[in-house]
């Protein structure tokens, strides 16, 4: 891996990533339809990368319509960094709330930001007389974001279809939140082409797109360098490496990619990774870091900064 590294860092800049399964363009086509018959839109990303996980198909078509951001999976993000992404939104003028879907954390307060967004709505309707008429919420996230666990929490049961796979949640169905509010639930959307390696990065780290659709080494190798730059003391307590090793195999008199696949192979002899002859397991290292990272097992980390 060590002497193909650069020839691999180069190739895969280069890399044009697709997916968009031919259900997605149905499914777009759906929600432009189903927008025009609800009040609001409940945006999901996740906490740890609120840019790379929203749509920007779906930011455009609900543009005109009242929003509130929910940053779902914040249990797994930085604390400090929720509180500047949340500070980011209020500043645009989009009401957010900080849920963990897992633990019910944020549910109630994201209920009451979407009555006190409609209230003066609800107004306006009981002057004209229209009363008891119901909230009528869409939920929009890419797959992988936690929607059916969302669902399944404000809705106080199990509702959706919780699973892995990229659009598992496959019928169009009205859930009832509470007396005030229904809630219309999509299938998740993602886009036609990733324009960047950094969005397509980000998204097989939180496993929104399949690593096979990249290089699961490559992948490893970007997170590493990542943990490294930003959040290196959480990475040394987990792998039980000394942050002086780090430092000498950094300062190394070769090319980066060199020293950081060094530390790689030191996080795959930590964890056990070792084949017969006592070789490093390199695709198990990789698999090792991207899970643990996912599972929040590296700690509260965020990807992205405004």
């Amino acid at each position: 891996m060590s002497n193909n590294r650069k020839d691999n860092e180069e190739g895969f800049s280069k890399v044009n990533i697709n997916w968009y399964p031919g259900h997605m363009a149905k499914t777009k086509k759906q929600i432009i339809q189903d927008l025009k018959i609800v009040d609001i839109v409940i945006e999901l990303l996740d906490a740890r990368i609120p840019i790379s996980s929203r749509n920007p198909n779906i930011a455009e078509i609900t543009k005109n319509k009242k929003k509130i951001i929910v940053l779902n999976k914040s249990d797994l993000a930085d604390d400090k960094k929720n509180k500047v992404w949340v500070e980011y939104f209020s500043k645009k003028g989009i009401p957010v709330a900080l849920v963990d879907s897992n633990s019910g954390k944020g549910i109630e307060e994201c209920i009451r930001k979407i009555e006190e967004i409609m209230q003066p709505y609800l107004e306006m309707q009981a002057e004209r007389g229209r009363t008891g008429r119901k909230i009528r919420a869409m939920i929009l996230g890419i797959p992988n974001v936690g929607k059916s666990s969302f669902i399944n929490r404000i809705a106080k049961r199990t509702t959706a279809g919780v699973g892995n796979k990229p659009g598992v949640t496959k019928q169009k169905q009205w859930i009832r939140i509470n007396e005030k509010i229904e809630l219309l639930d999509t299938p998740g959307v993602l886009w036609p082409k990733f324009e960047s390696q950094e969005v397509a990065l980000n998204l097989c780290y939180t496993g929104t797109i399949k690593e096979e659709i990249l290089d699961k080494l490559e992948i490893a190798y970007q997170l590493t360098k990542f943990l490294l730059e930003n959040y290196r003391t959480k990475l040394c307590d987990r792998y039980k490496i000394n942050e002086k090793f780090i430092e000498e195999k950094l300062s190394q008199a070769q090319p980066e990619n060199n020293n950081i696949y060094e530390i790689m192979l030191e996080i795959g002899k930590n964890r056990g990774c070792i084949m017969s002859g006592g070789r490093i397991d390199e695709e198990k290292t990789a698999r090792t870091i991207l899970d643990e990272f996912k599972n929040g097992k590296l700690g509260k980390i965020t990807i992205e900064c405004p």
